[in-house]
């Protein structure tokens, strides 16, 4: 596809197209397209069964969930992952 004025330019063109289609500005999405890596999964984070329920409950409380200090481990992974 040739490159016009109105246009960022872009690595990843289909990466690109497919921000655009799901509503990214034109901006945004070439800026994601032009990073390094930016197709792969990333994340060095462990899975929430892995933490101790203080460190859930720590997580929550960093992102305002409420009712955290009436959850179990359980109850906290649940309502982290559907945050």
């Amino acid at each position: 596809m040739p490159n016009d004025n109105n246009r960022p330019r872009v690595k990843n063109e289909d990466q690109y197209e497919a921000l655009v289609e799901k509503g990214y500005s034109k901006e945004k999405a070439a800026r994601i397209a032009n990073t390094p890596n930016s197709g792969e999964k990333g994340g060095k984070a462990s899975n929430y069964e892995e933490r101790t329920k203080k460190e859930l409950y720590e997580k929550a409380k960093e992102i305002g969930l409420e009712g955290r200090s009436k959850m179990n481990k359980k109850e906290l992974i649940s309502a982290l992952r559907n945050n």
